[in-house]
């Protein structure tokens, strides 16, 4: 028996495009209910008291599971469908891939987008004013030294992890597609990060994020080019 699936998410949001990324590099059929979390909807808090995306709802031969947020997600689907693997086979890439996305999921959040997302896209959907200017300096400069980390991990690397995709390449391309949205990756600056972006824009599963536009956020004209 199939199993229907329904990912309720934010398309700006780093940690539902990971997994919109996963379940497209899968080949798994999702239907999509786009979340206005900061507006707390009880039918979504009814799935994840927490009240942050993405929640993943699965209906098969077992009956209905519900996912919460990205990490629970990503290891319910590598369970689940362990083909293509996208935390490498090798145990060492294994390893480099879980502590990259602990990487992008704690550091670079905390560091780049914490603050370059907050005073984008977070402060205009929450209506909090204009953006910090310092706030936005800072996020950047951060940014830059990411992109260093990203330049040498892949001077002797194909992916991010190793020789193969996986579930880190997808973290760090979430992570920086929103913030590509708004127009502040200096892709220019970094020539091995720019090509391995290419890489990952051009794949099918990336397609989606391609598109996503929100009401009164244009993205930057570069956001849906494959060759910029």
């Amino acid at each position: 028996m199939s199993v229907e699936r329904t990912l309720h998410h934010f398309p700006l949001d780093p940690a539902s495009r990971q997994v919109r990324l996963a379940l497209g590099e899968k080949r798994l059929p999702f239907a999509e209910v786009q979340v206005r979390w900061w507006e707390s909807p009880p039918d979504f808090a009814a799935l994840n008291p927490s009240g942050v995306p993405p929640v993943l709802v699965e209906t098969g031969p077992d009956g209905r599971i519900v996912i919460c947020e990205t990490r629970a997600v990503l290891e319910h689907l590598e369970e689940q469908n362990p083909e293509p693997a996208l935390l490498g086979r090798a145990p060492a890439e294994r390893a480099e891939a879980r502590r990259l996305l602990q990487w992008f999921d704690r550091k670079f959040d905390a560091e780049v987008s914490g603050y370059l997302l907050h005073e984008k896209m977070e402060k205009r959907l929450l209506g909090l004013g204009a953006p910090a200017l310092a706030n936005i300096r800072a996020g950047r400069d951060a940014l830059k030294l990411h992109m260093q980390y990203i330049e040498r991990l892949l001077a002797d690397r194909d992916w991010l992890a190793g020789k193969r995709i996986s579930l880190a390449d997808m973290a760090a391309a979430a992570h920086l597609s929103v913030i590509d949205y708004f127009g502040d990756v200096p892709w220019n600056d970094f020539s091995a990060a720019k090509t391995w972006y290419m890489k990952i824009k051009s794949r099918p599963c990336f397609r989606p994020l391609l598109a996503d536009r929100w009401p009164g956020m244009a993205p930057a004209p570069h956001y849906h080019d494959l060759d910029f």
